[in-house]
């Protein structure tokens, strides 16, 4: 596994950084994970944006098919997707000029590649990690 400066004062000035969030792979279903994460993301402030091209709004907010699409620039791009999805997600995240790559629990390459290429195109990356639980972790 890559590894990864992710002390915890590194995370704590990711997340004070950050106003706004784009969860790839965001579900409009209350009973999912990335629902639930979004939901509580909010709930501390954070502006959000759901990217799922399979869906038209979450709660009222629009879903957007793309990175890319996304109206204002991009401080963390987390994804809940397959770590196969990853290559093409580092790829969009490069092209919208997000500051971070945050990677879900489990959601990890095989061979790192995505992950170097995010580290390698200027991102920062939090691996394998629920960015929710590092905020109440840290936020208590």
């Amino acid at each position: 596994m890559l590894d990864i400066d992710s002390s915890d004062e590194e995370l704590r000035q990711i997340l004070l950084s950050s106003p706004v969030i784009a969860i790839v792979g965001e579900s409009n279903d209350h009973y999912y994970t990335s629902y639930q994460v979004a939901h509580y993301l909010k709930e501390k402030g954070y502006k959000v944006y759901p990217v799922n091209p399979h869906i038209e709004e979450v709660d009222g907010d629009r879903s957007y098919a793309s990175l890319q699409d996304i109206p204002e620039p991009i401080d963390i791009v987390d994804v809940f997707r397959k770590p196969e999805a990853l290559a093409g997600i580092v790829d969009d995240a490069i092209a919208a000029g997000a500051k971070t790559l945050w990677t879900q629990l489990d959601v990890v390459s095989l061979d790192d590649k995505p992950e170097q290429k995010a580290v390698d195109g200027g991102l920062k990356l939090v691996s394998n990690r629920c960015i929710r639980t590092e905020h109440e972790r840290l936020f208590p």
